[in-house]
């Protein structure tokens, strides 16, 4: 016969022992085994199980078994340093063996705080009570001290627990005890969970050495039948009266601050602090000598020896005055540590960690202003490898006064060095470094064709994809293809620099003929020809334009008292026939005027904060200089064959030279040229300015997205007009000036992108 089936009422009676069985036995294993930690491969197991993509939750954890009360919690930090308050963790970081859960299922999940990282983003947050006894396995010292502070805490409207099977339950009265005399005293070590239902020992479940058998101490006690009798065997206990001498004891010293690890700590604070101060003072070695370009290292890399380098040199140094460094270079001498941090790659750590942090404020900064200007210059280094330096910029209206700041980025290796291949390098820089290249309002690069190509150079390919991105070549490159233009088209300019450089070429490799140059000219010194730098020439010639007979007389002793003969032919040659030829003196005066003028341009447009009107008004005023000079009747033009063959021939060159080469500025005026001045401003009537707003929202417009309204920028200028001083101003000060009163946006804008656009690549 089957055997006969159970009705509903036995089986949810036979689910409710087991239930109670399950409660009872709820941690026992804890008195027969050592729990230990896991290693990082197993807890990284259990935490791959328990986290779900970014949000991770705490399988098994209801909200009813996280108590926030928000008085008897207290916060560890990730330095196991206390807080008052809650203890705030993600869901990893929290060990089900600290934290145990009762629900209907009795299910527990295991997450080991190993591998948790408390300040992971987009976690949820629990928090945990530290004073509830189901988070009290495995404590660490420092959640131990906060619960000894803190003491045990008791919920005192909990007067009586829920009945068990047996109609017993908890009592407040437990917390009693009657002495033989009928006295009563409190059982300050007897805590009770609500969330368990069980009590448990303060003292013995946190001071617990070993494996006890003592339910008090492990999963709690909850057969409330007998907890009279239980109790009163526990509390006259030998391990719980050791277990309370130290719970007292550790009291008593950490209200006296008397802590075994108080000296410790101390140790600690007082090291912490010593190598804070050393690595500060590191650091600032290594700000000084980057600041200033010097080397790192030398040959050595030990202390106290020679040829070890300028970053070690500083060290010793400071040792000589600083009393942390000289303490250092004790202990590292005395070899008491040996991780120093003075090496070479400690230096170098430091060195792209500052230059991260300087690069971050700088990308910073540009996306916050939004609109800046790219500016390249190749060359190659020592090891033949071309590198372009990348220079960006930007208008920082956020400084107290608005600024026109041109930032350093750094060296990009270039393989290809055709206009893509720049382009291509320059454009994946822009987007390493989150810079939208639409936000780029100029280009600054030197005159080369793979630079400034109308068809293939890195300006077409720019304009291609972001026409408002306005090329200008540099002012200071510009200038000196004028001068290589001038003298390559005139055969005496060239012969004529051919004796300078002779003159200096007999001198120079001879420390006695050097030594005669000195005894007969005492003032300015013979320089040789820059290649590359024609404007820098003017020192050659100004050492001969102002000092002709004391070189000549120079020369004169040289082919006296040389012993080489060709030398003294050459000398000789120099010093009566070129030195005193007219048409030689005549380009002495000539060229030193023309140099000297464009080096005064020149060193004016090299500067970082340099704006595009100031730099037309030079090149209109080097143009006005040398339509002037060509019309002046000086000494030197008696001879009219030389006249018309040499002197305006070079002057009308430089003219055309002038005027090609800076034809770009020329067109940015028709743009811009309305905003350079308050007074220029001023002048327009209604109908001029009109149409200078459209030309200029027009300029500043791709793909039907304008930077301005020109309609708002008409009524917004009209309106500054009356705002403006009466002096004249430039766009720098007028753009202050809006800034302080913070109105007209689209005149700002406007200022803003003529400020941003490059004048000279100098800087790079």
């Amino acid at each position: 016969m089957p055997p006969k089936q159970a009705s509903g009422f036995q089986k949810r009676l036979k689910k409710q022992r087991t239930e109670e069985s399950n409660k009872r036995q709820y941690g026992a294993m804890h008195k027969y085994v050592q729990i230990g930690s896991r290693d990082a491969s197993d807890n990284q197991d259990l935490i791959d199980d328990n986290v779900d993509g970014d949000n991770m939750n705490i399988d098994g954890i209801s909200d009813d078994d996280v108590v926030d009360d928000g008085v008897n919690d207290t916060y560890i930090d990730d330095t196991g340093d206390v807080l008052g308050g809650n203890v705030s963790v993600d869901s990893d970081e929290i060990d089900d063996t600290n934290l145990k859960n009762t629900r209907g299922d009795d299910d527990t999940d295991e997450i080991n705080a190993d591998n948790v990282n408390v300040d992971t983003p987009n976690a949820n947050v629990h928090h945990v009570d530290i004073f509830d006894p189901r988070n009290w396995d495995r404590l660490r010292s420092e959640m131990i001290k906060a619960l000894v502070e803190g003491g045990p805490k008791r919920d005192n409207s909990i007067k009586k627990g829920p009945k068990d099977k047996f109609s017993r339950r908890f009592s407040a009265t437990f917390f009693t005890r009657v002495l033989p005399n009928n006295e009563k005293c409190d059982r300050e070590w007897l805590v009770y969970s609500k969330e368990l239902d069980r009590v448990f020992c303060f003292c013995c479940k946190i001071f617990k050495k070993g494996n006890t058998k003592s339910s008090l101490a492990n999963e709690g006690f909850s057969d409330w039948t007998h907890v009279g009798t239980r109790l009163k065997e526990h509390e006259v206990g030998f391990e719980h009266l050791t277990n309370m001498a130290t719970w007292f004891d550790m009291r008593r010293r950490l209200e006296k601050n008397e802590t075994i690890d108080k000296v410790a700590h101390e140790q600690f604070e007082k090291e912490r602090d010593h190598w804070m101060k050393v690595l500060l003072r590191i650091i600032s070695v290594v700000k000084f000598l980057a600041k200033h370009n010097l080397a790192f290292r030398g040959t050595n890399e030990k202390l106290h020896v020679e040829s070890n380098g300028n970053f070690l040199g500083v060290i010793e140094m400071l040792e000589e005055f600083d009393p942390f460094i000289k303490e250092h270079v004790r202990r590292i001498t005395s070899d008491e540590i040996h991780v120093h941090y003075l090496g070479h790659s400690i230096q170098n750590e430091l060195i792209q960690l500052l230059a991260h942090g300087i690069r971050s404020q700088i990308i910073q900064k540009i996306k916050q202003e939004k609109y800046f200007s790219v500016i390249l210059d190749c060359t190659p280094d020592t090891s033949h490898q071309e590198q372009m330096s990348l220079i960006l910029r930007y208008v920082n209206v956020a400084s107290a006064c608005v600024t026109v700041e041109e930032s350093f980025l750094g060296f990009l290796k270039v393989d290809d060095t055709t206009g893509q291949g720049l382009f291509d390098v320059t454009h994946d820089e822009l987007k390493s470094l989150d810079l939208d290249i639409d936000d780029v309002r100029g280009q600054g690069y030197d005159n080369g064709s793979n630079m400034k190509g109308k068809h293939r150079g890195v300006q077409k390919k720019f304009l291609d994809i972001n026409p408002r991105a306005f090329y200008t070549p540099c002012g200071c490159h510009s200038l000196n293809l004028t001068l290589c233009d001038i003298a390559s088209s005139c055969g005496k300019a060239v012969d004529f620099f051919g004796v300078i450089q002779r003159i200096y070429t007999i001198f120079a490799n001879s420390s006695k003929r050097w030594l005669i140059l000195k005894n007969n000219v005492k003032g300015l010194t013979l320089k040789s020809l820059s290649i590359t730098r024609w404007e820098s020439r003017v020192e050659s010639v100004k050492a001969i334009r102002f000092q002709l007979l004391e070189i000549r007389e120079a020369l004169l002793e040289v082919a006296e008292k040389d012993n080489d003969s060709k030398i003294k032919s050459e000398s000789k040659s120099l010093a009566t026939n070129e030195l005193g030829d007219f048409e030689f003196l005549v380009s002495t005066v000539i060229w030193f005027d023309i140099l000297s003028v464009v080096n005064l341009v020149s060193k004016k447009l090299q500067s970082d904060d340099m704006l595009i009107d100031i730099a037309i008004k030079e090149v209109e005023g080097l143009i006005s200089f040398f339509e002037k000079f060509r019309d002046t009747d000086t000494s030197y033009s008696a001879e009219e064959s030389f006249k018309v063959q040499y002197f305006l021939y070079i002057v009308d060159q430089a003219l055309v030279s002038l005027r090609t080469r800076f034809e770009q500025y020329k067109e940015y005026e028709k743009v811009f040229g309305f905003l350079f001045t308050s007074h220029k401003l001023n002048s327009y009537d209604d109908n001029t300015l009109k149409s200078h707003c459209s030309h200029l929202e027009a300029a500043l417009k791709n793909n039907e997205q304008s930077d301005i309204d020109a309609k708002d920028l008409f009524v917004e200028l009209r309106l500054l007009n009356n705002y403006l001083p009466d002096e004249n101003l430039g766009p720098l000060d007028i753009l202050n000036f809006l800034k302080e009163h913070g109105i007209f946006p689209n005149a700002v804008i406007a200022y803003r992108v003529l400020l941003t656009i490059p004048v000279t690549v100098a800087s790079a």
